[in-house]
């Protein structure tokens, strides 16, 4: 069973190696895209263009929509509405999301941050410093820091609720007077002659509308029911995360994500907030033990627990006997786009790499700094050639830290 940690072993090493590039700031890697297939027309309306133009029902005048308002659409939002756009964004659900991943941002991510102008969003929200990893097998322990000798004390990872973390960005982004933040399902892509003119949506009171914009892009997340209108997804779930939340403890290495390649997988713990440390217990395949039989509550203290650090195993058994034990599927899909006129995936509804590299937000930061320059020289985005020779760039012109990081 043991010899399933290797690959972990060489997947954490991915991570060092891709947040020491991404510091150093390397930009290249050109990947080909597919060809559009006839099968994407799942979730794509048609729409005809009324005296030569597409408007919203509301009359206004919009650049860009986004769908969706999490880490991505959050932070894409500010940053083109910071350059001037005038931004819609529709999102399912605008109340504080409540999740077990997408709490640590890698030092490269912070930078991202910084150079969009919205580093502020990890203060007030009891963020902690990250400095590096701990890494734990066998009884022996070793620890590792992030190379950041060369920059200023306040660059490093940052570990937080995923919820207070977006809330902030939302925030940021409906400061703006030209992002206007809106709660709605989108149901469809509105399409005219194969560019992407909008969207079809329903709003939070039920009523059908539709919005339009020279571009669209879509960061609806992991579970996206857009993405297969644009691309030709490939989703593996290798493994499921079971969370839990332990209280008022102290990990062995003070600021630092903690990482046990245990028998048969790893189990994490890092800090979401001065009091509260999260685990996350890998568990291989699809299936994880019934929580409502406590068969699950049975193996967290029989198998996991005793391979935890000593000076946690406490308030680790304290955690699970309080019952608040949460599970996710990890999901990995590597990126095959399908370049389409009008429109662009980002984020987890385009490319996903399982949490265990913890490099997720990095990335989709990364492409927003990406695209942010690509877009940046085009005054009118009504200019269609130049846009979309701008969303093919962004799809083949993408940073080294966006490559997926397969763990097998």
């Amino acid at each position: 069973m043991r010899k399933m940690a290797d690959p972990y072993v060489l997947a954490w090493i991915s991570v060092f190696v891709t947040t020491l590039l991404a510091l150093c700031g390397v930009v290249s890697k050109r990947r080909k895209v597919n060809g559009i297939s006839s099968s994407r027309t799942m979730s794509v309306t048609s729409v005809s263009a009324v005296d030569g133009e597409c408007r919203s029902a509301d009359g206004c005048d919009t650049d860009v929509i986004i769908v969706g308002a999490g880490v991505a659409g959050s932070a894409l939002a500010h940053t083109l509405g910071k350059d001037g756009r005038r931004v819609h964004v529709i999102e399912r659900d605008l109340s504080e999301p409540d999740r077990i991943v997408g709490e640590l941002l890698q030092p490269g991510g912070y930078l991202k941050l910084i150079e969009l102008g919205l580093e502020d969003c990890v203060e007030e929200i009891d963020a902690q410093q990250v400095f590096g990893y701990a890494l734990f097998k066998d009884g022996k322990r070793t620890r590792l820091s992030y190379p950041l000798e060369n920059f200023h004390s306040d660059v490093s990872g940052r570990s937080f609720h995923n919820g207070r973390f977006i809330q902030r960005m939302r925030e940021k982004a409906a400061s703006l007077p030209n992002v206007r933040l809106e709660q709605g399902v989108v149901t469809s892509l509105l399409e005219e002659k194969g560019t992407i003119r909008g969207v079809q949506y329903k709003t939070k009171d039920g009523r059908e509308l539709t919005a339009f914009a020279p571009l669209t892009i879509v960061c609806d997340g992991c579970f996206s029911n857009l993405r297969r209108s644009l691309c030709n997804p490939q989703v593996d779930v290798p493994s499921c995360f079971v969370g839990l939340v332990l209280e008022n403890c102290c990990l062995p290495y003070a600021n630092h994500g903690h990482v046990i390649l245990a028998d048969p997988s790893p189990i994490l713990f890092y800090p979401i907030s001065s009091t509260e440390i999260r685990c996350l217990v890998d568990v291989p395949g699809q299936k994880v033990p019934s929580i409502a039989n406590g068969e699950m509550a049975n193996n967290l203290k029989t198998v996991v627990a005793p391979q935890v650090p000593p000076e946690i195993y406490d308030s680790f058994v304290a955690a699970v006997d309080k019952g608040n034990i949460r599970t996710m599927p990890n999901r990995s899909m590597p990126a095959s786009p399908y370049p389409t006129p009008g429109a662009l995936l980002m984020g987890d509804a385009f490319n996903m790499r399982h949490p265990l590299t913890g490099g997720g937000m990095t990335v989709a930061l990364s492409d927003i700094v990406v695209l942010r320059d690509l877009l940046k020289p085009l005054r009118d985005l009504n200019d269609a050639p130049t846009l979309s020779c701008g969303i093919y760039n962004q799809y083949i012109g993408r940073c080294i830290v966006q490559s997926v990081l397969r763990i097998t």
